[in-house]
């Protein structure tokens, strides 16, 4: 029975594989895809993904049932919880210029399984978006002339009662989605090139309300005699917050076409910075009109824009504002079909996903393979299905990537450049030349002594520290850590933190409503985890971190991506059940997909060397000289199983 169980061995390589992280070619400007996009490009690719149709739907929805005219500061904390996540994204994008998004950030810096992980829900959470905006873009459209579409739909086509499925087959949202697809297959400039029409007659409409908008304004709007300015309190405020964070997802569109921009570590952070700003502000104006137009009650939560022009005796500025909702939409439609091939592409390039969809066509340099058999699934997805209720899914997809590329900065941030190498406690010389490691394919031939040993009687306040090193004020109080490799405490304490947020915000979701917990356990478990979290901040916090760098970087780290991990878990556990429910069935499915298929076809099987051999050890003596302490010793020269023997010669020698 003993022999059917798996070795300690084999679990610890299996452990390995799930976890082992992407190689980085040397040249990272290297790509097969066309770097044609300017800063200007990006920026518009991700105000295009940001200001679709929540500008028009949900700033009155959460005006007049959330938050009321309080909307404006949900919209200000909410676009500072975005800026948290936003900025990294835009490290990483500048870090590492390739295209992928959270998969390739997670990828390089957390491990595999985990990057497979968060690209299958990103790659459903594109789909479901992008069907969306295509049926919210056909009955907008439908509204204008009075319903007439969906009426002769139903009438010559039949309606359905089918649980999951529309009640009529939308063949409109169906056919914009195919004219998208065929358009972005073009190439990365004509996508952006409609983009760039799409969003300048977007921002134009934007503009037009804002200046009608505070022509038309009325202070008294925000009196008591209205209901004041805040009058759901500030409970409605951050309920408000919560519903307005989803309103900022899509910047993450510029980290993917970050391996198509020119010069992707100046252009991505600028984009990211200038597109987030932009939106923010027009989000906040925007409700500042809307609420001095007409009374927040009064506010019409599926035309609130509109609806507020013609009360106030302007029905022409109607079509305007349709104008441009229609024109928003269709930039977040490109948005979607825009990231999405591209994600399937780093995937299937990187082996984990099939690898048709890695085929890049050599005149428009695009995946087109993905591009049309994703354009096909997310046609099909709004010609037949009923959307609204899987909707919510995306919400807790794009919340799960925000909280691992915050969680990958802090692990790659206190790792080693590289090519150094690692060793533990405060190794290394001032002034020391950096070390070249083995190139790829080659197996190291020794560990010198310099590599291991750890001299007791060095000045350590000369010592140049490398990144993942405890600092040297806390060495006198926490010297049994210097006995880790570097930025081993680091990935621990990185665990900790999410395992003590997850508590944290479990009880303040839960505490009081499922759990029924008394006030003094609701409280002592409250304190615990927080100290839980605080102590794996400050653990962090007490280890050196990468400084020398060309590239942009988060401030503040670890407290900016921490804040980033904690808030995107508050916001996931405050989804519905069915939510989580549904997400599951999905991971469980991509997880199919990887051991199936991904484990076995992934490049970096091919990296990983068969054998590790070092031809000279080194071991240290108590007493004698520095000389007399070192021995040589030969490793044993008995041939690894499955190798030829010629392989002992190298021993001997």
């Amino acid at each position: 029975m003993a022999r059917w169980l798996p070795r300690s061995t084999d679990l610890t390589r299996f452990c390995q594989k799930l976890n082992r992280v992407k190689t980085l070619e040397d040249d990272m400007m290297e790509t097969s895809f066309n770097r044609c996009l300017s800063t200007i490009d990006l920026t518009l690719l991700g105000i295009g993904g940001m200001v679709g149709s929540g500008l028009y739907v949900l700033t009155g929805t959460v005006a007049k049932e959330i938050a009321g005219p309080a909307v404006i500061v949900s919209f200000i904390i909410a676009g500072f919880a975005s800026l948290l996540a936003a900025l990294c994204y835009a490290e990483f994008g500048a870090r590492v210029p390739k295209t992928g998004s959270a998969y390739m950030f997670t990828y390089v810096s957390v491990g595999e399984i985990w990057a497979f992980l968060i690209g299958w829900n990103v790659l459903l959470e594109y789909m479901i978006g992008g069907a969306a905006v295509a049926r919210a873009w056909s009955g907008y459209l439908d509204s204008i002339f009075n319903h007439k579409i969906k009426n002769f739909t139903e009438t010559h086509v039949g309606a359905w009662q089918v649980p999951f499925l529309a009640r009529y087959p939308d063949f409109l949202a169906a056919a914009i989605l195919l004219v998208a697809t065929a358009f972005i297959s073009f190439g990365a400039k004509v996508s952006s090139w409609l983009n760039h029409v799409f969003s300048a007659i977007s921002m134009g409409v934007i503009l037009f309300i804002l200046i009608m908008g505070f022509v038309l304004a009325q202070p008294k709007n925000w009196s008591t005699q209205e209901g004041g300015f805040a009058p759901y309190g500030l409970s409605g405020i951050m309920a408000g917050t919560a519903t307005c964070f989803y309103a900022f997802v899509g910047f993450d569109v510029i980290a993917a076409s970050s391996e198509e921009a020119r010069n992707p570590q100046r252009a991505v952070p600028r984009a990211i910075a200038f597109s987030l700003g932009l939106a923010t502000g027009a989000y906040i104006l925007v409700s500042v009109v809307l609420t001095l137009m007409v009374p927040w009650h009064t506010l019409d939560p599926d035309s609130a824009l509109a609806d507020a022009f013609y009360r106030r005796g302007y029905a022409w500025a109607g079509f305007l504002v349709a104008a441009g909702s229609i024109c928003a939409m269709n930039t977040v439609l490109l948005s979607n079909l825009f990231s999405l091939p591209r994600i399937v592409y780093a995937m299937a390039e990187d082996g984990l996903f099939f690898q048709v969809f890695s085929r890049v066509h050599p005149h428009t340099q695009v995946p087109v393979v993905g591009i049309v058999v994703f354009g096909l699934l997310m046609a099909l997805l709004a010609l037949v299905f009923d959307l609204e209720a899987l909707v919510q899914f995306l919400s807790i997809g794009t919340l799960l990537a925000y909280t691992f590329v915050a969680a990958s900065i802090i692990v790659l941030r206190f790792q080693q450049h590289k090519g150094d190498v690692p060793a533990p406690g405060a190794s290394g010389q001032p002034n020391a030349e950096p070390h070249e490691g083995p190139s790829r394919g080659e197996l190291k031939e020794y560990e010198s002594f310099s590599d291991k040993l750890h001299l007791v009687d060095r000045d350590k306040s000369k010592v140049q520290r490398e990144p993942g090193q405890l600092k040297a004020a806390f060495e006198p109080y926490l010297e049994f850590l210097s006995d880790f490799y570097p930025g081993e405490v680091v990935t621990v304490a990185v665990v900790t933190l999410m395992v003590s947020a997850i508590c944290l915000c479990s009880i303040l979701v839960f505490g009081n409503t499922h759990l029924h917990l008394p006030t003094w356990s609701y409280s002592l478990l409250l304190v615990l985890f927080s100290l839980g979290f605080l102590l794996s901040l400050l653990l962090i916090w007490a280890h050196e971190q990468q400084h020398s760098t060309q590239t942009f970087q988060i401030p503040l780290v670890p407290l900016s991506p921490a804040l980033s991990i904690i808030l995107n878990i508050y916001l996931m556990l405050k989804l519905s059940y069915m939510t989580w429910l549904r997400f599951a069935v999905w991971l469980l499915l991509g997880l199919l997909v990887y051991f199936g298929y991904g484990i076995w076809h992934s490049k970096e099987n091919l990296r990983e060397p068969r054998a590790q051999r070092v031809s000279a050890r080194y071991v240290v003596f108590p007493g004698g000289s520095l000389e007399e302490r070192v021995q040589a010793v030969q490793p044993s020269c008995q041939p690894a199983t499955g190798l030829p023997d010629t392989d002992t010669d190298d021993c001997k020698r």
